[in-house]
């Protein structure tokens, strides 16, 4: 297998594994995930990408709680959410909000949360600002495909991170420091494999809109 096919192997097969074992997984692991993170582009290349890996009982449970508060607004009556879309009938989208409910009941129990912050020049208040995103969602992609490539599982939620202030209580996060996902790590209940997206025809436009 050439190198480039083995890149690709991974990016087209690393699902969205939310089902995770208990099993505790090596520091070591954890600390090759946030390498890998970290290689990722950041602007002007502040770097200020800054990861909260929580493996604490007692700090997982209250992670997990606000975590299936925001879940419970997302699935209630009251929510937007459809029911199907045009790539994802009703079955496969039942399935995967199978997959949401039950991360949400065992988040807890879920050996590893990492956070993905990033650090500013100067304090935030309590918002997400929207600048450093483009400094950590290309860290976070980072993190999931080592993920994929060491055998584990992961997927990028924010919905535990809906209430800005809890979390930044729960975290002692400085000031300056904005939270912007959670992953879960774990290694997968279920099996890799192949994922399905759109046709890269079916989302591109040439030159403009057509």
């Amino acid at each position: 297998m050439s190198e480039q096919s083995g890149l690709f192997d991974t990016m087209y097969s690393c699902r969205a594994m939310r089902r995770l074992k208990t099993d505790p997984v090596p520091e070591d692991d954890i600390l090759q995930l946030i390498d890998a993170a970290n290689q990722a582009p950041t602007g002007s290349n502040q770097q200020g990408a800054r990861w909260v890996v929580v493996r604490d009982p007692d700090q997982r449970k209250t992670l997990a709680d606000l975590n299936r508060s925001a879940v419970e607004a997302y699935v209630g009556p009251a929510s937007a959410r459809p029911t199907a879309l045009p790539h994802q009938d009703v079955d496969k989208r039942s399935r995967m909000l199978d997959a949401v409910l039950w991360q949400a009941e065992h988040m807890h129990e879920i050996p590893v949360l990492i956070i993905a912050c990033y650090q500013f020049d100067g304090p935030i208040g309590d918002g997400v600002p929207s600048g450093g995103g483009g400094s950590i969602w290309p860290a976070v992609q980072n993190l999931l495909l080592a993920a994929r490539a060491l055998g584990l599982g992961a997927a990028p939620t924010t919905l535990g991170l809906s209430n800005p202030t809890a979390v930044r209580r729960t975290l002692n996060l400085p000031d300056n420091v904005a939270a912007y996902c959670l992953v879960p790590v774990g290694y997968p209940l279920g099996k890799f494999g192949p994922v399905t997206r759109l046709p890269a025809a079916e989302t591109v436009q040439w030159d403009r809109w057509a």
